[in-house]
């Protein structure tokens, strides 16, 4: 335990010093926007290209996964849990890729960073389902609403997911609110084999298919939906 204690502090610290790596307190977003909120081609990535985020990015195996394959489009991993980020941005650091950055920050915290269309495209890579909490699954209509005020109106969200429960959850919820489901996959690497993009695995993945678990995905566009609501 003492070991584990250590390291997350030496990961803490060296956080501290990565270039791509963002961290804002609490106080600086709660109820208010980020300085980069409008600003992250501008004053990151100084371009003018497309905005990909991942939420819940874990390690970041697949933001720097999907950095490295589009290395004209732009990347954000973001996830609170700072000692897993740190693989991803060192990662992308030793690698020179600079067209990813970490975010660590809640994800309910997601509207003081983003603003209106400013996001192209999100990843929700194997989610905590969260059984229990309806609320509190990343593909829940709350998340879904709070998506909406920075997503382009043409953006696309993505669901890689070993949990039939929260796949089937999503589903319900798109058909509910006739949102447009794109890509459907109940067992991914027995129906769509050759994607390159949805190829790329994480740490929990690998975990997930050592198992034999299948991996659903789900690619859906939210519309012109006003108000999602809960299947």
């Amino acid at each position: 335990m003492l070991i584990v204690t250590k390291n997350k502090l030496t990961r803490f610290a060296e956080m501290d010093t990565f270039s791509n790596v963002i961290q804002p307190s609490f106080e600086e977003v709660f109820g208010k926007d980020h300085r980069l909120k409008g600003q992250w081609r501008k004053v990151c990535f100084r371009n003018s290209q497309p905005l990909i985020l991942e939420l819940g990015c874990g390690k970041g195996e697949y933001t720097v996964g999907l950095a490295r394959m589009f290395p004209r489009l732009n990347f954000v991993g973001i996830d609170i849990k700072g000692a897993r980020m740190w693989r991803g941005a060192k990662t992308a650091l030793e690698e020179g890729i600079e067209n990813v950055v970490f975010l660590r920050t809640r994800i309910e915290l997601i509207n003081s960073f983003f603003d209106t269309g400013e996001v192209n495209e999100i990843w929700l890579t194997f989610p905590d389902p969260q059984p229990k909490k309806p609320k509190k699954r990343l593909s829940s209509s709350r998340f879904l609403n709070s998506y909406k005020l920075f997503l382009a109106p043409r953006g696309k969200i993505h669901l890689k997911t070993d949990n039939e429960m929260l796949f089937r959850y999503t589903l319900e919820l798109i058909d509910k609110n006739n949102l447009l489901a794109e890509e459907v996959y109940e067992n991914l690497y027995k129906e769509k084999t050759a994607d390159p993009v949805l190829n790329i695995k994480t740490y929990y993945e690998k975990q997930f298919l050592e198992q034999g678990l299948p991996i659903s995905y789900l690619g859906f566009r939210l519309g012109q939906a006003d108000q999602i609501i809960e299947p």
